[in-house]
């Protein structure tokens, strides 16, 4: 088992950004056409996200000429050349399977504005542990 985690950790990349559920993202695909390469841009929200470590992987959701367009990324992919976070989404769902129902302006969602992933805001404690330091 440690061969597989070691060969898991040598593959995975380093410069993943930091996205949730909700997030609108450009996701820059590698695309091979016979002999030739060229990236495409799909831009869209992200609905799902999958697994974790190496086999983690996103579902981006797109409107195209009135039509639904969903695609599974797997983050860690040599194909996926960067994902691009537009704008931060504010949903309380871990998955948004519903939005497959919506069309128009029913699939937007609401914004999250000036907040970013990882950060918090936690009270400190006193020297002894026994309360907060400054009760406000």
């Amino acid at each position: 088992m440690d061969l597989m985690r070691r060969i898991e950790l040598e593959n995975m990349k380093t410069e993943v950004p930091d996205f949730a559920v909700g997030d609108t993202v450009n996701v820059h695909y590698l695309i091979r056409e016979g002999d030739k390469e060229r990236v495409q841009i799909f831009a869209g929200q992200v609905i799902a996200i999958r697994g974790s470590g190496i086999r983690r992987s996103a579902v981006v959701r797109r409107i195209v000429a009135g039509e639904g367009v969903e695609r599974i990324f797997p983050l860690h992919s040599p194909r996926v050349q960067a994902i691009v976070v537009k704008s931060r989404g504010r949903v309380r769902r871990a998955k948004l399977y519903y939005m497959r129902e919506r069309v128009g302006k029913a699939v937007r969602l609401m914004a999250n504005f000036g907040k970013t992933r990882g950060t918090r805001s936690l009270r400190r404690r006193s020297q002894d542990g026994s309360g907060p330091a400054n009760p406000s």
